[in-house]
């Protein structure tokens, strides 16, 4: 029996309503009735025109440009909800911003995600339900249940129909040290070799290739990572693959396509054959078409998740 909520109530803020939409429409419900503006002074207004008194409510929102608005959008959203007697409220974050700022790295650094952690919390969170966080230790940052899914799945089933029979030259590599243990998972659901790139990161957005751990040379290579900003990292892999390793062709994939700064130029201009991202984030606004860049829905993933929350059934099988 489902004893936190009589019916589900799915509500977006403006971060990514196409995502919101498609979510709602593989469950089968229309998206809530709600409005979410700024006052002339740009503090966040939030109108919700139906009842959610009783009602397990899903608030989608990632947390990507413009960063601060869509979080505090979030924040209100939920204050909101709770202030309406709302069943229950689970934060459905796609994209979770902050999560690089996860640690001190020197001296006075602030834990700026264990800081937003506790701002969904104190605003009212009884869950929150993301995707493939930077920092999967960011987790323990809430005092509330968090599901992390996994976008390797989707990426795993698309390289499937992709290569076909025809992966035996394929090889899957790791930007950099850190991702090594996200890249293995990946290549083992593919059942393809591993590379690793070694690096030395000298300042903040840049990144000097050392050298590249495995044998990429004449292989068709998929870069693998959580999340491409500035595509430095990404695009200096990608030119050490093919001018040391002797790569064929490079393919890459990423859950979050943050895309900042000039992102799309330097992929646009770097030798990579292909790029797919999900949806999580949406393609930057105002920015020209890129034909490297492609996405996959990560929307029947949120959905089935959101429905076993609702059902109160296990969801660590969308985690595999």
């Amino acid at each position: 029996m489902i004893s936190h909520g009589k019916d589900i109530k799915i509500f977006a803020g403006n971060s990514n309503k196409p995502l919101a939409e498609s979510i709602c429409r593989h469950i089968g419900i229309r998206l809530g009735d709600s409005v979410v503006t700024k006052f002339s002074d740009g503090e966040i207004s939030v109108s919700l025109y139906e009842s959610v008194r009783g009602s397990d409510v899903f608030i989608i929102q990632s947390t990507c440009q413009p960063v601060n608005d869509n979080l505090m959008e979030l924040l209100i959203m939920i204050d909101a909800c709770k202030r309406a007697s709302a069943g229950r409220i689970t934060a459905v974050i796609p994209y979770f911003g902050y999560a690089r700022q996860d640690r001190k790295a020197k001296a006075r650094d602030p834990i700026s995600a264990k800081l937003v952690a506790n701002l969904i919390t104190s605003a009212g969170a009884d869950r929150v339900l993301t995707m493939d966080l930077h920092a999967t230790q960011i987790q323990g940052f809430f005092d509330i249940p968090v599901d992390n899914l996994l976008a390797s799945p989707l990426f795993a089933e698309f390289y499937t129909k992709k290569f076909g029979e025809n992966a035996e030259n394929v090889v899957v590599v790791s930007p950099d040290v850190g991702s090594v243990a996200r890249a293995r998972t990946f290549a083992l659901k593919l059942g393809l070799g591993l590379a690793i790139i070694d690096k030395r990161r000298e300042k903040a957005n840049q990144s000097e290739v050392m050298n590249i751990i495995g044998d990429v040379r004449g292989k068709d290579v998929i870069l693998f990572d959580d999340m491409v900003d500035t595509a430095g990292s990404l695009v200096g892999a990608a030119k050490a693959l093919v001018e040391t390793g002797g790569a064929k062709t490079i393919y890459a994939c990423a859950t979050h396509g943050v895309l900042s700064g000039a992102a799309i130029s330097r992929i646009n201009d770097s030798p990579i054959e292909e790029l797919i991202f999900t949806d999580t984030i949406p393609y930057p606004a105002g920015q020209a078409v890129s034909g490297k860049i492609k996405y996959i829905s990560a929307a029947p993933l949120f959905a089935e998740a959101i429905d076993r929350v609702y059902e109160e059934v296990s969801i660590s099988t969308l985690f595999r």
